[in-house]
């Protein structure tokens, strides 16, 4: 028997969606449809944020309880408005990246099973070179949103020192990510040593809460600055994308003075962000139009290197690097 399919208006096509009541998210019976209608929704911020880039589908076939893959270029006939773009990784590979233009390739996402969407830091015209850096503070053991939001001022002290502009989302879960608006004149690594730059920076204003620390175990209870998200075709969940959690979560910008205020990430979701947007707009609308600049930030890094700080350490993965330390896991505990 064929799968029951609905059309959905999204811009100005018409979208099939099929198995439009399939459960996605189990605890709360939100189905694939409602999912559908959220993207169709919030497609104006989400493609301002995340849209005209490389961009990685993260799907699950059945539900967020079930199984998940990485799909990165675009599958065999996806429409002619889902767009692609060839991409170099780390390891030298090349291959091309699916790239979303606008809102009825968001629900064609939506369509192959897409919960959430991993966007690049650099746009497709120019995928080598960033034009936003991004800091995730990354709450260990110990610790939770509460305390990422009490150090996320004292970061936006440090970039403002560094003449950069920086802009806070929810990461969906416990976490803070940090984004920088930045011109496109300097390539990822570059990016990823303005990061260990601020990182280190932040560490040494408030050594007992932060940490650069790769080793898991150093790491204490403190906030994790995990450079590594910096790297070439490392993401995180994009602004307005879902997440992949019971609760259906959203990572969601918001303004300082939410943060200061107390926000609490639980309550953005599928469900509550479209109203929340209509309510209030997107508060990251203007985040690209005064893009700064990391020249500070590698003077920073610079004279850390002169000072006797080296390169730190790279994902297991990626291909070893010049002044990279010995190559390690990010924890000692060996695996049984």
């Amino acid at each position: 028997m064929a799968s029951e399919r609905v059309s959905m208006r999204a811009g100005d096509r018409d979208v099939s969606l099929s198995s439009p009541n399939r459960v996605i998210w189990p605890a709360l019976g939100i189905t694939k449809r409602e999912l559908a209608e959220y993207a169709i929704a919030v497609a104006e911020p989400f493609l301002r944020a995340n849209g005209h880039r490389p961009v990685s589908l993260e799907r699950f076939p059945d539900s967020v309880d079930g199984e998940a893959f990485f799909s990165k270029n675009p599958p065999r006939g996806a429409p002619d408005y889902v767009h692609e773009v060839m991409c170099t990784y780390n390891s030298g590979r090349r291959h091309p990246q699916v790239v979303l233009d606008e809102a009825a390739a968001i629900v064609w996402a939506v369509q192959m099973n897409t919960v959430v969407f991993h966007p690049w830091a650099s746009l497709a015209k120019n995928t080598d070179n960033p034009v936003e850096l991004r800091i995730d503070l990354d709450p260990q053991p110990g610790t939770d949103f509460a305390d990422a939001a009490a150090i996320a001022p004292v970061l936006r002290d440090v970039l403002r020192d560094a003449e950069l502009e920086p802009w806070i989302k929810t990461s969906g879960n416990r976490g803070i990510h940090v984004f920088c608006p930045i011109e496109p004149t300097h390539e990822f690594l570059d990016a990823r040593h303005a990061v260990i730059a601020a990182g280190r920076e932040l560490e040494r204003r408030l050594p007992d809460r932060v940490t650069t620390a790769w080793w898991k175990e150093e790491r204490g209870q403190r906030i994790f600055i995990d450079f590594n998200q910096a790297n070439r075709d490392r993401t995180m969940a994009g602004a307005y994308s879902p997440r992949a959690l019971p609760t259906a979560t959203v990572a969601t910008p918001i303004t300082w003075d939410e943060l200061a205020a107390g926000v609490d990430p639980s309550a953005f979701t599928v469900r509550t962000v479209p109203a929340r947007l209509a309510a209030i707009g997107d508060p990251w609308r203007d985040l690209q139009q005064k893009p700064g600049r990391i020249d500070t930030l590698l003077d920073w890094w610079q004279r850390d290197l002169d000072a006797g700080l080296g390169e730190l350490p790279f994902p297991p993965e990626f291909p070893k690097m010049p002044g990279e330390p010995p190559r390690v896991q990010p924890s000692r505990a060996k695996k049984p």
